[in-house]
């Protein structure tokens, strides 16, 4: 009962919202993402925005580190001046690893700073760890085998993959993998914000089954990140109402 209101609670929240939303679109991991927001939080509360604007081409010089590079992207995100926009957009297409996640939230924050200045109306941002394209979310999405020590067969792993097409172009989404292995099915697939994704891959499920009832009614659905077989196995025993210790590695 309480997933369930969980999940209806989010529902209702994501139909509520206004059409001036954004989505991040790359993959970050939601552990960078929070060291991004308390970081610019902390050194946003230091007189240092000119400064960091000042010597903004110091984002480009081998010779500082790390943290000074993270310092002046999250001050000057938070400039609406578009030279601030421009530098860190270059930044971007200049590096790599975590410093060029770092400048995609940059980037992203000062673009909404822009927007909500030139239309005169507060934009909402929305991110998570898998990311999105236009208005919808990227979901990673684990449908559980009935015989958890066997894969599917030719005829059931296409049957699974065909309707979960089906159903995501019905939603208006987009397919974009899925991968069998011994006990379960991982997909990942696209979805307009405001679908309703629990019915979404139940409908999956109730499809396949009337081949011979071979998915679990239970499921994972994260848009947190891709999941490696192990975290797979670990969550899966971790829910008491069910016996997944058949499951092997």
């Amino acid at each position: 009962m309480e997933e369930e209101n969980f999940y209806n609670n989010i529902q209702k929240a994501l139909e509520n919202l206004p059409d001036n939303f954004s989505i991040l679109e790359e993959r970050i991991e939601i552990e960078v993402q929070m060291k991004y927001f308390e970081f610019a939080k902390k050194v946003r509360k230091t007189d240092v925005l000119k400064e960091c604007f000042a010597n903004r081409e110091e984002l480009f010089s081998d010779e500082v580190d790390v943290d000074r590079k993270k310092e002046i992207l999250s001050v000057i995100a938070n400039l609406d001046e578009v030279k601030a926009y421009r530098t860190i957009e270059k930044f971007v297409k200049e590096s790599d690893g975590e410093l060029n996640q770092w400048g995609i939230l940059a980037l992203q924050e000062s673009r909404m700073l822009l927007q909500s200045s030139l239309l005169e109306e507060q934009q909402i941002f929305i991110s998570t760890g898998l990311g999105g394209k236009g208005k919808m979310l990227r979901y990673y999405v684990v449908f559980i085998n009935q015989n958890r020590n066997e894969l599917l067969s030719a005829t059931q792993q296409k049957l699974v993959k065909d309707e979960l097409i089906y159903e995501i172009k019905g939603k208006e989404g987009e397919f974009e993998s899925i991968d069998f292995m011994d006990g379960f099915s991982t997909a990942l697939v696209m979805l307009p914000l405001k679908a309703d994704i629990k019915n979404v891959f139940q409908n999956v499920v109730d499809e396949c089954n009337q081949y011979g009832n071979f998915l679990h009614e239970d499921m994972i659905v994260t848009n947190v990140k891709v999941m490696s077989r192990s975290e797979i196995i670990q969550l899966l025993h971790q829910n008491k109402n069910q016996k997944f210790d058949e499951l092997e590695e």
